[in-house]
């Protein structure tokens, strides 16, 4: 099987990779390689992928359209996972034209090159931000996604508009993943659980926001890979499809703070604060029973 990955050295798009390459599977890799983290981090994950004899790489941007639908068409993979985008809910308040350009104008790249050599099956990674301000709990693939609170949110929801319309029209069979706050090793370093640990490591500081009343369906990095290599190997009857990918169990951010200074061995400095940054949704909660009926997967690692 031939499996073209964009975001390859991305956290989720290296761990899936480093499954397919382990099953003996062909991978095209296709990351930009920018600096919105450490860059060494991301070349590290690549030069783990580099190592197996099955793997390729091409870097460039998803707005590079010409790059991309080259190497696409070069490599003629049968499954297409589109998991590159510009991430992070709060940097999309100081740089909205970095997500407009990835995520919408690299997802579109993306579905027109999918489109055009007629792929078996296109995957692309969503986000449980596109709920944006629903009450309605947990959240459900069914549920209205009209009110985003991030440029972040909306471009990932405008990312599923458009392949909606072109698997509507040209019967492109794609499934969108709606990720859970995703976690585990080689994760990115801007997420809570990571900045947190690197500042109990320095005894700095943490701020807690809303007091610490904030809640998230911590979504374990094996789980995830699973439920992609799921969506692959079961025939999906829909020609569109979204699914979430959650834990389907939220945990609240003072239980990953005590499961952290418990097995670490030391004590956090807290401040506790009453904001809520821009764009941050309160509590995210899926519903899974969709993603178990439809890709028999149901995820198994608690936060603890």
């Amino acid at each position: 099987m031939k499996i073209f990955v964009s975001g390859s050295s991305g956290f989720i798009g290296f761990h899936l990779s480093k499954k397919f390459l382990d099953k003996g599977f062909k991978v095209h890799g296709y990351d930009s390689m920018n600096n919105y983290y450490d860059i060494n981090l991301k070349k590290s994950r690549l030069k783990i992928l580099k190592k197996y004899k099955n793997f390729t790489f091409s870097q460039g941007l998803l707005e590079n359209n010409k790059k991309l639908d080259y190497s696409i068409t070069k490599f003629r993979p049968s499954i297409i996972v589109h998991l590159a985008a510009q991430a992070g809910v709060r940097y999309s308040l100081d740089k909205p034209e970095k997500y407009l350009d990835s995520n919408i104008i690299g997802t579109f790249n993306i579905i027109k090159a999918a489109n055009k050599i007629k792929i078996k099956h296109l995957i692309i990674g969503s986000s449980s931000s596109v709920y944006g301000a629903n009450k309605k709990i947990p959240f459900k693939e069914v549920d209205k996604t009209d009110h985003q609170i991030s440029i972040y949110a909306a471009t990932k929801k405008s990312s599923e508009n458009l392949a909606h319309a072109y698997s509507a029209l040209w019967k492109l069979p794609t499934t969108m993943l709606r990720f859970f706050t995703v976690y585990g090793p080689w994760g990115r370093p801007d997420m809570a659980y990571y900045s947190f640990i690197n500042r109990l490591k320095k005894n700095q500081k943490i701020e807690v926001f809303n007091k610490g009343k904030m809640k998230r369906d911590f979504t374990y990095i094996d789980d995830v890979v699973d439920g992609i290599h799921n969506v692959i190997r079961i025939k999906i009857k829909e020609k569109f499809v979204v699914l979430n990918i959650g834990k389907g169990k939220p945990d609240n951010l003072m239980d990953l703070i005590s499961s952290i200074q418990k097995y670490y061995g030391r004590k956090f400095k807290i401040k506790f604060t009453n904001n809520i940054p821009s764009g941050d949704i309160k509590k995210t909660f899926a519903n899974t029973f969709k993603a178990k009926k439809t890709i028999r997967w149901k995820p198994k690692v608690s936060l603890a």
